[in-house]
């Protein structure tokens, strides 16, 4: 397993029976779940299931409901034992751990935040944030300290004193995630962790949870059923369908390109707003390119019929655009600089359709596109950008 690698599944089986060897067996030679039920009355609930999640990503699993997603996730600490496969971590396989290995490993690695908040209703948030650390037998200073420390994460520093009757639904949940977080853990398994919120408050933990992982990266598997939320949360998205893994990608990978109908359908409605960058929709040749050192003269003609151009400089950084008109009133001898307009700013290919909605309908001509190093890569008109944000309509209507 290479180092970019915090978790590897490899060919995981989940068989709720009393002969999993016969339904894998079934299940290897070809036949599908329902048929393995109906020959058994075993139902396979994860079927071969093979990913690798990297370190510091969020991946997510999702699916609908009865896809194996949540078993899945609780196979990843064993509160499910698998019936086959591996779950390595750390060079170690944790489906072949015994009890005691198992505890062990779960101190050090690996901490679950669930939906539901599952906070001691006697205890303070304090003490309730160090509650995972106290029942792993850490001296009690040193567990307050990671707490507070935990807290302080979460945005909750202020309030260990408090008691969880005294919360809102989000901070309470802002309390399990500290717990889970004060065990310092290698990977954290987020089930559902949001879904028991108002959406309003649900839309503000994901964020924070995004906040939260730009100053910390963790590795963190969360489980969702909710596309929007999977798609602003994740680095990676898994596809579960049946017990299967049908597809694991970025989500502009899986937007693109998904592997079949399921797949397909769950994308139906997204906002590609949110999802493609300019650098998707970027075209060249939409404007001539003048160089910053031309003369007037020389810009004008390089312009010919277009009313717009951009300029450059030698090495090919945008510096800025000129209009026919604003190169009319140059005199002989002046720079370009004193042509370009200052209503037209370049944007950067990473952008987010979503962000340049404003510039692209308040600009005059296409707006200019650079790479990191600012150098001019082509533009996005508004008719460009109407296309691609009705991509879902031309490709589901």
């Amino acid at each position: 397993m290479s180092q970019a690698e915090a978790l590897q599944v490899r060919n995981l089986f989940k068989v709720f029976g009393s002969a999993p060897k016969a339904a894998i067996d079934l299940y290897r030679n070809g036949h599908n779940k329902d048929e393995i039920f109906s020959k058994t009355g075993m139902m396979l609930g994860v079927c071969d299931a093979s990913f690798s999640v990297r370190e510091g990503e969020i991946f997510v699993v999702m699916g609908l409901s009865g896809s194996g997603k949540s078993t899945l996730v609780r196979m990843l600490n064993r509160l499910i034992a698998p019936s086959a496969g591996e779950i390595v971590v750390g060079g170690e396989d944790i489906a072949t751990m015994d009890e005691k290995q198992l505890m062990a490993f779960r101190r050090k690695h690996i901490s679950m935040v669930f939906q539901s908040f599952a906070l001691m209703p006697h205890m303070n948030v304090l003490q309730n944030a160090a509650f995972g650390l106290e029942l792993s037998g850490v001296p009690l200073s040193k567990r307050e300290a990671r707490a507070r420390e935990a807290l302080e994460q979460v945005g909750l520093g202020a309030y260990g004193s408090n008691y969880p009757n005294e919360l809102s639904g989000g901070m309470q949940q802002r309390v399990g995630l500290a717990r889970a977080l004060a065990n310092d853990p290698s990977i954290l398994l987020m089930d559902e962790a949001f879904s028991a919120l108002d959406p309003l408050i649900r839309t503000e933990m994901q964020d924070e949870l995004v906040e939260l992982q730009a100053k910390h990266r963790r590795t963190i598997v969360f489980i969702s059923h909710d596309l929007d939320e999977a798609m602003r949360i994740g680095d990676r998205i898994a596809i579960m369908q049946g017990g299967l893994v049908v597809q694991v990608g970025t989500p502009d990978d899986i937007l693109k390109n998904p592997a079949n109908d399921y797949v397909r359908s769950f994308f139906r409605g997204v906002d590609v707003q949110h999802v493609y960058t300019v650098a998707d929709i970027v075209q060249e040749g939409l404007l001539p390119v003048v160089v910053a050192t031309d003369d007037p003269q020389t810009a004008t003609n390089k312009l010919g019929s277009a009313s717009h151009g951009y300029v450059v400089d030698a090495d090919g950084r945008y510096t800025g655009t000129v209009s026919q008109a604003s190169l009319r009133h140059l005199t002989n001898g002046a720079g370009l600089t004193l042509a370009t307009l200052s209503n037209v700013e370049a944007v950067s290919q990473e952008t987010k359709l979503s962000e340049v909605v404003r510039p692209v309908a308040h600009a005059p001509c296409p707006v200019p596109v650079t790479r990191g190093d600012g150098r001019l890569i082509g533009g996005v008109s508004r008719e460009i950008l109407l296309k691609a944000m009705c991509r879902e309509n031309e490709t589901h209507g």
